[in-house]
């Protein structure tokens, strides 16, 4: 599938590069994500310039600025990797905050979100929910409209038809969905298994819901002529063991220990490579809002409306699309508090894939100052850029 999602209502700034400079921002996010400091080998797993991809297709889906609910697309976030397997919750560290900070990202860029989990990880995604701000709810909430929804499914063999059905209703196929984005989501390995990155077998212990099926469902959906060429999902990860690293299957089995039995088959269109899935959706927020604000800023000068382009605000963009520091500390509190537990060492606490919390917050504080870092440069230069 191509790099590109074009929507007819914003055409021209859609077939149009992005500006040097935020293309740049965008390789600086790129190369902070994928040092690779767990030493897992992710760094193999890299597809040089999707992360652009991605943000172009999340930022230029069509949006509502004017606050018509009806108006807005529906992004699906998939996430849940239930790797402590003997504990309840079964839930890690990873995941939530990057599930997170994408549908922070998806609604300030004016779309919808529904974020999807396992039944098992369903009361630690809900303590992330809470305090996000007013557009959080879940979705046997009375609220009307509301701008983000969290469903949980239980596992294959527990699921009912009335499961079956609600799930099914997020394919695109039936066009009740127009991105999914997977975010450190345990993703099915050739025999049709999920594992962790040790080898277990996760669905032997009744965790993991058939989520792969609305990517499956949605993949099936858009082969044909119409959609073909049209990016439709988004994996983020960072141990082949998640969807949408199919994508990249012979390096996982070829560089990550135990890449053979755990790689995850199902493909992405676009695959955004971490150290930490979350830091991936970081990311892929800092980067959408790049996309967003370089398009605003060309669109104004193709309108000649050059006091309008200088009004434009990065920052802003930034602030509604990447979470704070503050923000992912809370958060992380909250779903400790609700169990969630560190996937490498078990411990109950703020620490993600093993690695102090600092860790974390450097590389989001990095994140943030390489999509800000459009700001430093002159007018003139931005100008230039903008009609390359």
């Amino acid at each position: 599938m191509s790099s590109q999602q074009t929507d007819s209502s914003n055409s021209d700034v859609n077939s149009t590069p992005i500006s040097t400079l935020a293309s740049n921002a965008i390789h600086k996010i790129e190369e902070r994500i994928g040092r690779d400091e767990g030493g897992r080998g992710m760094r193999h797993l890299v597809v040089p310039g999707d992360l652009l991809r991605a943000a172009e297709t999340l930022a230029r889906l069509r949006a509502s600025d004017n606050g018509d609910d009806d108006n807005r697309a529906h992004v699906v976030v998939l996430s849940g990797f239930p790797c402590r397997v003997n504990d309840d919750p079964p839930t890690e560290t990873d995941g939530p905050p990057g599930a997170l900070a994408i549908a922070r990202a998806a609604v300030g860029l004016g779309h919808r979100v529904t974020i999807v989990t396992d039944t098992c990880n369903e009361k630690v995604f809900r303590a992330a929910c809470r305090d996000v701000g007013m557009w959080a709810t879940t979705s046997d909430d009375s609220s009307s409209s509301p701008l983000m929804t969290l469903e949980a499914y239980p596992s294959e063999e527990s699921m009912t038809e009335e499961d079956r059905i609600k799930m099914n209703r997020l394919a695109l196929r039936n066009k009740g969905c127009d991105l999914v984005i997977a975010c450190e989501r345990a993703g099915p390995a050739q025999d049709g298994r999920c594992y962790t990155m040790g080898g277990v077998d996760m669905n032997a212990k009744d965790l993991i819901a058939p989520l792969h099926q609305i990517v499956m469902d949605e993949k099936s959906a858009t082969e044909n002529e119409e959609t073909q060429g049209l990016v439709r999902f988004i994996g983020v990860g960072d141990g082949g063991n998640e969807m949408g690293m199919g994508k990249v299957l012979e390096s996982v089995r070829t560089h990550i220990k135990n890449g053979s039995k755990i790689a995850a088959v199902t493909p992405a269109d676009c695959l955004i490579a971490a150290s930490v899935s979350n830091w991936g959706g970081y990311a892929l927020g800092a980067a959408a809002a790049v996309v967003r604000y370089d398009d605003q800023v060309r669109g104004c000068y193709h309108q000649k409306d050059s006091e309008k382009a200088a009004a434009v605000d990065l920052r802003g963009w930034v602030e509604r699309c990447v979470p704070t520091e503050q923000d992912e500390i809370e958060l992380l509190d909250r779903c400790v508090q609700a169990g969630c537990r560190d996937g490498v060492s078990g411990k109950m606490e703020s620490t993600v894939d093993g690695m102090p919390l600092e860790t974390s917050l450097n590389c989001l504080r990095e994140i943030r100052s390489a999509a800000l870092s459009m700001e430093t440069e002159e007018e003139g230069e931005i100008i230039a850029c903008t009609f390359e």
